[in-house]
């Protein structure tokens, strides 16, 4: 990402305002984004992307996406849920999205954390095996 020291340390104070108690707050991320607005900082599209970037990331570890070959029952995706918050000490929340790629099995992505249980992703462990 293009930018100087300077905006890469503006743009993480910027986050840092915007998180409290551990949670992005909808308005102090307005307020953060009305101070932007009214100052137009040098580099302002750097630093409105590297702003952007922690936000993204930062929800990123609050969701569990769980793709799945077959149906998902609620009651598989609460049992995600509750051992994703447990492992992270945070509320996270699953979401379901259907992978035709996937033969059988659940593949769950929490941020950059990936979880794999999925026959396909087993068959391509043994081929790289062998």
């Amino acid at each position: 990402m293009r930018g100087n020291k300077k905006t890469k340390l503006l743009a993480k104070r910027l986050f840092k305002l915007s998180v409290v108690n551990g949670v992005i707050s909808p308005e102090q991320v307005t307020g953060v984004l009305g101070y932007l607005e009214k100052t137009a900082p040098r580099q302002g599209l750097a630093l409105l992307k590297l702003y952007h970037r922690a936000i993204a990331a930062e929800f990123a570890k609050s969701r569990a996406l769980v793709e799945h070959a077959g149906p998902v029952t609620a009651a598989t995706l609460q049992a995600i849920e509750a051992a994703m918050s447990k492992k992270y000490s945070r509320v996270v929340t699953a979401t379901a999205a259907p992978n035709p790629k996937l033969l059988a099995g659940l593949r769950v992505r929490v941020g950059s954390d990936v979880y794999e249980s999925s026959v396909s992703g087993q068959l391509a462990a043994l081929s790289s095996a062998v």
